[in-house]
């Protein structure tokens, strides 16, 4: 009778513990997702007729290369670009890239976006090799001013992950194999060089034609070689 009792007390126990920590589970999603407002990440001129759109990964040592090219194209056409970034983490190849990614949502959250992506390609060696992203995402955070408590808790947020792997999703319906990916109003770029890339926006920027095509080189047109260029 005592083992019995033992017993019965003790799935009990089990019982309540289990309950209590899917409600405090709950609890924190809750909190994670409370005030999260998804937005697009713009700069330049949003009321641009020209539309620069980049498919990104914060793991890709390509894309950080490239964000000085975005950034040399702003500087020249800023009032003539609408610049959007979106995400499109490979994570086959790079495991914490979506991580990055929602640490540019959350920072987003505070209008802060590209402070922190700016923050994470800059660090991108350090971050991306840890098994505690989240550490140096924290201390990102305080350098660029943000709210650090609110930082962590919507770093949480399912919200924003599904917002990250929205955008992986879009990049492989519009058959995206590597990073960074460009589309220049609506069409994919076609470029070997960074000065090819360039031509490309100065001649859409002066009435020219948008090249149509894939951003690879003309040979990588297979995952394999795909994944070469975003490495």
């Amino acid at each position: 009778m005592i083992q019995k009792n033992f017993w019965t007390i003790f799935i009990l126990v089990a019982v309540v513990l289990v309950g209590a920590a899917v409600l405090y589970g709950k609890n924190i999603s809750k909190q994670a997702n409370e005030g999260v407002v998804i937005t697009e990440h713009i700069k330049g001129n949003k009321e641009a007729t020209i539309t620069l759109t980049e498919y990104s990964d914060f793991q890709c040592p390509a894309c950080a290369s490239f964000t000085e090219v975005v950034d040399e194209v702003l500087a020249e056409y800023g009032n003539d670009i609408r610049f959007e970034y979106k995400h499109f983490p490979l994570i086959s190849i790079h495991p914490q890239a979506v991580a990055g990614g929602i640490a540019a949502e959350a920072a987003g959250q505070q209008g802060k976006f590209f402070e922190m992506h700016d923050k994470l390609f800059e660090n991108q060696k350090t971050w991306s090799t840890s098994p505690n992203p989240q550490t140096f995402f924290n201390q990102y955070a305080e350098e660029i001013g943000l709210d650090v408590d609110q930082f962590k808790r919507q770093y949480k947020s399912s919200v924003l992950r599904d917002q990250v792997m929205s955008g992986y999703n879009e990049a492989r319906e519009l058959g995206l194999t590597g990073t960074p990916s460009f589309f220049l109003n609506g069409q994919r770029m076609s470029f070997e060089t960074y000065q090819d890339f360039l031509d490309a926006i100065a001649e859409a920027v002066n009435g020219g034609p948008v090249i149509d095509g894939d951003m690879s080189t003309s040979s990588a047109t297979e995952l394999n070689n795909e994944v070469q260029f975003a490495l």
